[in-house]
């Protein structure tokens, strides 16, 4: 039998009227989003695989590119690939390259390639999103201060430390006259030097950084926030490579703890810690090597992240 018509449309009129919805109810992908993000995302995916009509089509972006940022964060790069990829096609499209709307889902699929370890990719995009937010933004604009931090990690990455640092300087100190040493986004960029500069084995300085991030990020942003987690693992890992082994491993363990319960078991940041502590365990040969080994032998396959570094979308 053909289907009717009739059906057909309603069933198309159902799906647009999916989109829409969806698209006003997901919000950002920012930490305190998280649980919304989390119960809508199935829904979100359902409606990434919808056909948006021209009414929308902007609509449909807006949910893909929320969707994506909920997805990157969690460590889904697959999903966050697709769905950014799809949000920046339809506003280049729509919008231009160069608008708002565009830069900010080209710069979130720029943080999925780098975090997928497509490093010269995400240079490229960066290197673009920042040159137009330098121009049409003015060079300390907020905006263009998280690209050039965004470059800056790709740098770091592909080990031109020189260049990352001095991108990094910048950042700091202007997000330090304009928003104060205490604001969070002055503590990601103190964090990301901090990183270079471990990579570097300037370990003291690293950790004088990193001691003033940990602390600071409790107080202002709470002991589970993702940025406090990646304070701490950055941290552990300094003072590891200082030799203060049973120090790393207590801090880690704490750090494991809170992004099991925060991020979930199979995070990318969760395994990446798990893998330090049972690194660390052979080390020190504590006992605790019994709870975390296991993971050795469950995960052989994962790799650990050469340096954690706090990430800007």
């Amino acid at each position: 039998t053909r289907d009717c018509p009739e059906t057909f449309g309603q069933e198309e009129t159902f799906r647009q009227q999916y989109i829409e919805r969806m698209a006003a109810s997901f919000p950002t992908g920012q930490f305190e989003n998280w649980a919304m993000c989390r119960t809508l995302f199935a829904h979100a995916r359902v409606a990434s695989d919808y056909r948006p009509s021209e009414n929308t089509v902007e609509s449909w972006a807006i949910l893909l590119h929320n969707g994506g940022w909920y997805a990157w964060s969690q460590g889904r790069y697959e999903d966050a690939q697709q769905m950014l990829d799809k949000a920046r096609k339809v506003r280049k499209r729509r919008l231009g390259k160069d608008d708002v709307a565009t830069l900010s889902s080209t710069s979130l699929l720029a943080s999925v390639f780098r975090d997928r370890g497509l490093w010269k990719v995400a240079e490229k995009l960066f290197v673009q999103v920042m040159e137009t937010r330098k121009a049409k933004l003015g060079a300390d604009h907020p905006s263009t201060l998280r690209s050039m931090a965004n470059l800056a990690s790709t740098y770091r990455n592909q080990g031109r430390w020189e260049e990352a640092e001095k991108l990094e300087v910048q950042v700091m100190e202007t997000r330090k006259a304009k928003l104060g040493a205490d604001h969070p986004h002055t503590l990601t960029s103190m964090g990301s030097l901090a990183s270079t500069l471990w990579n570097q084995g300037r370990w003291d300085e690293a950790e004088k950084l990193e001691v003033q991030v940990m602390e600071t990020s409790k107080a202002k942003l709470g002991a589970d926030h993702p940025h406090t987690l990646t304070s701490m693992a950055n941290l552990a890992f300094t003072w590891n490579s200082q030799g203060r082994h049973e120090d790393a491993l207590a801090l880690m363990q704490d750090c494991v703890e809170a992004r099991q319960r925060v991020l979930g078991p199979e995070h990318p940041d969760t395994l990446s810690s798990l893998t330090a502590v049972s690194k660390w365990c052979e080390i020190t040969n504590n006992e605790s090597k019994r709870v975390y080994g296991w993971f050795l032998v469950c995960c052989p396959c994962y790799r650990e992240k050469e340096r954690l570094a706090s990430l800007e979308g």
